[in-house]
């Protein structure tokens, strides 16, 4: 999403509500003070507001709230201005938390669309999630997110659609909760810019069992007509089986582990070039005398893009001496932000949440078996599309090889040995539910810090 905000240079700006380069019709912070207001849930709760000429980056007006010893002081400031009926909005505004807070929690800045009588507008298309599919949903705040850092203050950042009903906007910058904690906001603005480009991708999984009786080189080849399929459909992203090497093999772990980059990367870079697409892998990977269970990444160019170790063991891996990852990469491709989790981390929600915080829209997932249940629940709790590749029986009501879209639903589903299973996904806009709006975005300011 980030990336292709970045395309969006020509814009209008309509509020610069705490800048020091105000524009002619909008006067700086300092020159109009009243333009903000400030209140809270209780005045029991209020924190200290203040506001000054300078002090943001660039030099900048600031707008503070100030907690004392006591937490759980709740208060905002304030402002409302008029918008235009489905035009596009880039908000961007700085904060600087400094105290013992959670900054993502403690600094909010939300955006609340209203119509001319004040009431949330109904959005102007159709829910398509699973609660209330089909009916308009009503329009719940905007959650921007986190985006550039300049020493101690961080970039809030979001680009949104103003509901076809809706007349005005009002922008609030919250102070949550902690104690002895100063939030500062600055260059709070608001732009109209051109609507983002779509960004429709196609997503394919693969149902195959490798055969026994055959080397590693010769259960990838077997992988070769699945993905030339994969590629006849258009396919963007193809993801394959769990340690496929060692599946049927016969042998121990350690036998079939290899270096990464190695051969089996080599080979599946090879057809990931050949057809211009990204393959997602399970592999054994040997470093040094420790061996790791991976998915890796192999991009168009037919270079290794990525790997991920697995975190969560099950005791037979443990017993056999795999020892575990500890990171949540999530990488850059050309339809968007790509993570990757292996088998029984799909029992375990840490690892979901830990690559859908480190930005992943998509995540691969090699999986000898698990319950599809937990996957559509790790898809749905992070709006994060899941592609599961599995060698688990279709009849077998356990996992299964198929496409999780961001409410958890089932996109598509193998049904027997040999499927290729294709789901075109839309990652440009967001899942928005009746009730929680884009809940991807409100993840990030309340998802509790244990």
């Amino acid at each position: 999403m980030l990336r292709s905000l970045r395309l969006l240079r020509a814009c209008v700006c309509v509020l610069i509500a705490a800048g020091s380069a105000a524009s002619a019709d909008e006067p700086s912070l300092s020159q109009t003070p009243a333009a903000w207001t400030t209140g809270g849930p209780r005045e029991e709760l209020l924190p200290k507001f203040s506001s000054s000429q300078s002090g943001g980056p660039a030099n900048a007006a600031v707008l503070s709230a100030i907690a004392d010893q006591r937490d759980g002081l709740h208060g905002w400031w304030k402002r409302t201005l008029p918008v235009q009926a489905g035009q596009w909005y880039q908000f961007s505004a700085w904060r600087r938390v400094r105290g013992a807070a959670v900054p993502r929690q403690t600094a909010v800045a939300r955006i609340f669309w209203k119509d001319k009588a004040g009431n949330a507008p109904l959005h102007d298309f159709l829910a398509q999630t699973t609660y209330r599919e089909g009916e308009r949903p009503r329009a719940e705040p905007e959650y921007p997110g986190d985006d550039q850092v300049d020493g101690e203050w961080v970039r809030t950042f979001g680009v949104f659609r103003c509901p076809e009903a809706a007349t005005q906007a009002e922008i609030e910058l919250s102070f949550r909760w902690a104690a002895e904690t100063t939030v500062d906001w600055s260059d709070v603005r608001l732009t109209a810019v051109a609507p983002p480009p779509a960004r429709k991708v196609r997503l394919a999984a693969v149902h195959y069992a490798p055969a026994a009786g055959q080397n590693s080189a010769e259960k990838c080849q077997q992988f070769e007509p699945l993905v030339a399929k994969a590629a006849s459909g258009r396919a963007d992203l193809v993801v394959l089986g769990e340690t496929l090497t060692w599946y049927n093999a016969g042998k121990p772990a350690e036998d079939c582990a290899e270096p990464i980059p190695g051969p089996s990367t080599e080979y599946f870079g090879a057809l990931a070039k050949q057809h211009n697409l990204y393959i997602v892998a399970g592999l054994l990977e040997r470093d040094q005398h420790k061996v790791y269970n991976v998915a890796v990444l192999l991009g168009p160019d037919g270079q290794l893009a990525g790997k991920y170790r697995k975190v969560a063991l099950p005791r037979t891996e443990i017993d056999g001496g795999i020892t575990p990852g500890h990171d949540y990469p999530v990488f850059e491709t050309r339809f968007g932000r790509l993570g990757m989790m292996v088998c029984y981390d799909g029992f375990f929600p840490e690892v979901a949440r830990g690559l859908s915080r480190n930005g992943a829209e998509v995540i691969a997932f090699p999986v000898w078996g698990c319950n599809p249940l937990l996957a559509a629940a790790r898809a749905c709790e992070n709006h994060t599309v899941v592609v599961s590749s599995t060698y688990t029986d279709p009849k077998a009501n356990w996992m299964i090889t198929g496409i999780f879209g961001r409410d958890g639903r089932i996109l598509a589903r193998a049904e027997q040995q040999g499927d290729v299973v294709i789901a075109e996904v839309e990652l440009g806009r967001p899942a928005v539910w009746h009730s929680l709006g884009d809940f991807r975005a409100e993840v990030l300011r309340h998802r509790p810090e244990r």
